[in-house]
């Protein structure tokens, strides 16, 4: 029986900056390349929720203050189908404005509060007079391995997890959540979120490996073993990277 899976693909005109389309293709790409069937579902301003339901992955990006409010609403009539989805170990990627949303709330520089998900045991406030946290970022990843990670990170707020809330690495180069305690988004059950933009999963195709090896898993109730792909020109262009970060890979 061929394998099939399909990506939900939450707000993509409004809430994909930086490239995260690319994240996408990269998914798309690495299942094709496996002979497993993929196909993506564009989850717009007031689609209807129950598609939601029959998605095997979630991906949502980044975007700017207003894109976000005007996402914020509609997105929290989808709040039981999103909970309930993750909470089943549906694997998602949440990247940025996607990130902040699934927390408890987001604070923008002039006050204002949009109330989050409140999935993810987090918050995120945009401080007055505060620079924003650009640039590239390398982190020690954890999920399985260790791995170190290579990004682009762009966002004025500064998040800040829960107690308990297990990160999705450590910082080497750059600033992570909030430029201080060295922490870098978010890991809860088989969902990431994180401020790497650039896009992400064609920089580090593991963690797209990840998100495919999970979903397959949750829908087929089986392990799986990933058929093994060439990534040496991915891996080549991340060790330019890290190189230019002086960070060892």
């Amino acid at each position: 029986m061929k394998q099939k899976l399909t990506i939900g693909w939450l707000y993509p005109r409004l809430m994909s900056l930086y490239g995260d389309r690319g994240n996408i293709i990269s998914l798309q790409k690495r299942c094709e390349w496996r002979d497993i069937e993929v196909s993506v579902k564009p989850l717009e301003l007031g689609s209807n929720g129950n598609d939601l339901k029959t998605c095997d992955m979630l991906f949502m990006g980044g975007a700017q203050d207003r894109q976000q409010k005007l996402v914020s609403d509609d997105l929290l009539d989808k709040k039981e189908i999103i909970l309930s989805k993750i909470n089943s170990n549906t694997p998602g990627l949440f990247i940025c404005g996607a990130y902040q949303f699934l927390g408890k709330y987001y604070k923008d520089a002039d006050g204002t509060k949009i109330k989050g998900l409140e999935i993810f045991d987090l918050y995120t406030e945009s401080l007055p007079n505060k620079p924003r946290l650009i640039g590239n970022i390398a982190l020690e990843s954890n999920l399985e391995g260790k791995e170190i990670l290579i990004g682009f990170e762009n966002h004025g707020g500064r998040t800040i997890l829960g107690q308990n809330a297990k990160p999705f690495g450590r910082v080497l180069k750059g600033f992570g959540n909030n430029g201080e305690d060295k922490n870098e988004g978010i890991i809860y059950n088989n969902s990431i979120g994180t401020y790497l933009h650039g896009p992400v999963l064609p920089k580090n195709p593991s963690i797209a490996d990840f998100l495919i090896k999970k979903a397959l898993e949750n829908k087929y109730h089986s392990p799986i073993v990933l058929k093994k792909l060439d990534d040496s020109l991915e891996l080549t262009a991340k060790k330019m990277i890290a190189k230019r970060m002086s960070v060892a890979l």
